[in-house]
């Protein structure tokens, strides 16, 4: 009796060892634990957003110069629920949205009640800040009333800015910032160390002459 007791319990031990082997095994095969996102995504997954290469999103002026009105007005059906856009439409769960952009953040005409949080940020709607606004209004206002997530990838919203842009405001698009700017403006400092560098052994020898 004992050895048939010791003989079972040697297998269900030899089984549950190659069970937890096994285990381990297929979770390196198949990277079931990796915690990070894989480096090219598989194929597009509403809501998250494709990161630019180098990891850093193009300016909301730069998409601007490209965006499609058209699509702007499709990802605008996402609003239609809460907004209306036309002129002297009424509010609904959120203000009328002609004319928005350029208007003053919280004072909206039609008598539309915006939260204290959004009247605090102050300023005007320019494209920028549409742009922080539309990409998560909990962080461009915290406290405000809209319950709206945000528009993670930043096309959605540029064409969006550019569609709510041709609804009462036409305002000029802002220019895109020219290829190269950026490095010509962080030349400036090294300019600078390099004129501290040759004006050093001068110092150094007046105070020499001294």
């Amino acid at each position: 009796m004992d050895d048939r007791f010791n003989t079972i319990a040697g297998w269900a031990l030899f089984a549950g060892i190659v069970g937890l082997g096994l285990t381990t095994v297929s979770s390196h095969y198949f990277s079931a634990d990796k915690p990070h996102r894989p480096e090219k995504m598989g194929y597009a997954i509403e809501g998250v957003e494709q990161e630019a290469e180098g990891g850093a999103e193009a300016p909301i002026a730069t998409l601007l110069a490209s965006a499609d009105v058209a699509k702007g007005q499709a990802t605008f059906a996402k609003c239609a629920s809460c907004h209306t856009i036309n002129q002297g439409g009424a509010n609904g769960i959120g203000p009328n949205l002609h004319g928005v952009v350029g208007e003053a953040i919280g004072k909206g005409v039609g008598g539309f009640a915006f939260s204290d949080a959004l009247k605090s940020v102050g300023g005007n709607w320019d494209f920028e800040k549409l742009n922080d606004w539309l990409k998560s209004p909990k962080a461009f206002a915290p406290g405000t009333k809209m319950t709206f997530a945000g528009l993670p990838k930043g096309e959605d919203r540029a064409n969006l800015i550019a569609y709510l842009n041709t609804q009462g405001s036409n305002l000029p698009l802002p220019a895109a910032p020219a290829a190269g700017a950026a490095p010509a403006a962080d030349a400036a400092p090294a300019d600078a160390e390099a004129k501290d560098d040759k004006a050093a052994p001068a110092e150094a020898s007046e105070a020499a002459a001294q």
